[in-house]
């Protein structure tokens, strides 16, 4: 109860400046005999132990050699809301993560699936296609009505394309297009075959084979991302933007716009913001 009492009052404070104090104030108080070597070394492990309890408890955080006061424990009932909304952020989480594995899933199968179908088309005509024939990934597409005025500015350095019109028009990048095509196997729309299911498979690497089963048997929630805005400001994008995948806009409308874009870009890392930090009191702490 004093370490506590000692941690509360002071908000932030250390081991030595706790184990210090309470050491004086004993000796102080006459409680411990004189020359007591052994008797403060023994006051000092046990602010060690209290430490380590109340840290235990959430009563206490340490970071490094310094402490902070958190609080007592509240009633049973806020620590069940509270984990209560823990347990909801952490689902949320989870189903995001998840949507986002799929989605890369079924950039992989359509990228699959396209070059063998290239591959394929190049046998039969034996020889590769020509130059004009080829559209070179990423590419997007813009759909407008027929009578709609585009302008359209470029840099000079023909890295930055803005593009204004008078009407509404939808962007399609090339994920889509490729889903379209059938490219991920019916995957995305819950259309999935059994000879198809089969051809996925075999495009994933084998850990991943399960998950695509589950998305044609659609027991996972759907993948298919749409994005919608509008807006009456031209709108830049540079070919760098093309270049890296960009879900950017290219094109501006008065009359509102659509953009049906579902490219994610492949995940290098992820920091778990879960992670706690392990560390406790030791006797270490005391020299510095």
């Amino acid at each position: 109860m004093k370490v506590c009492e000692k941690v509360q009052r002071k908000g932030t404070t250390s081991y030595n400046e706790v184990a210090d104090e309470l050491v004086a104030e004993f000796s102080a108080a006459d409680i411990l005999p004189n020359e007591s070597t052994y008797d403060q070394k023994n006051i000092r492990r046990r602010v060690y132990d209290a430490l380590n309890v109340l840290m235990a408890m959430n009563i206490i955080s340490k970071e490094k050699k310094e402490i902070k006061w958190i609080g007592l424990p509240t009633k049973s009932a806020q620590e069940c809301q509270n984990l209560e909304v823990e347990r909801q952020r952490r689902l949320e989480r989870i189903k995001q993560k998840q949507s986002r594995l799929q989605e890369l899933i079924l950039q992989q199968i359509a990228f699959k699936n396209l070059v063998q179908r290239n591959r394929q088309a190049e046998q039969q005509a034996r020889r590769p296609p020509p130059p004009n024939s080829v559209i070179h990934l990423p590419f997007i597409i813009v759909n407008t009505s027929r009578k709609t005025v585009i302008g359209c500015s470029i840099s000079n350095d023909k890295f930055e394309y803005l593009f204004n019109f008078d009407n509404t028009f939808e962007i399609h990048d090339d994920i889509e297009v490729l889903k379209h095509m059938g490219m991920a196997c019916g995957l995305e729309s819950g259309n999935c075959s059994a000879e198809d299911l089969k051809v996925a498979r075999n495009l994933v690497p084998k850990d991943l084979e399960p998950y695509v089963t589950e998305m044609a048997q659609g027991s996972i929630g759907g993948v298919f991302v749409t994005t919608t805005g509008s807006t009456s400001n031209g709108t830049r994008l540079s070919a760098s933007d093309l270049s890296n995948g960009s879900d950017g806009m290219l094109a501006t409308s008065s009359n509102g716009s659509q953009y049906s874009g579902s490219r994610v870009e492949t995940p290098v890392s992820y920091i778990g913001e879960d992670d706690d930090d392990d560390d406790d009191f030791n006797e270490n702490d005391e020299e510095d």
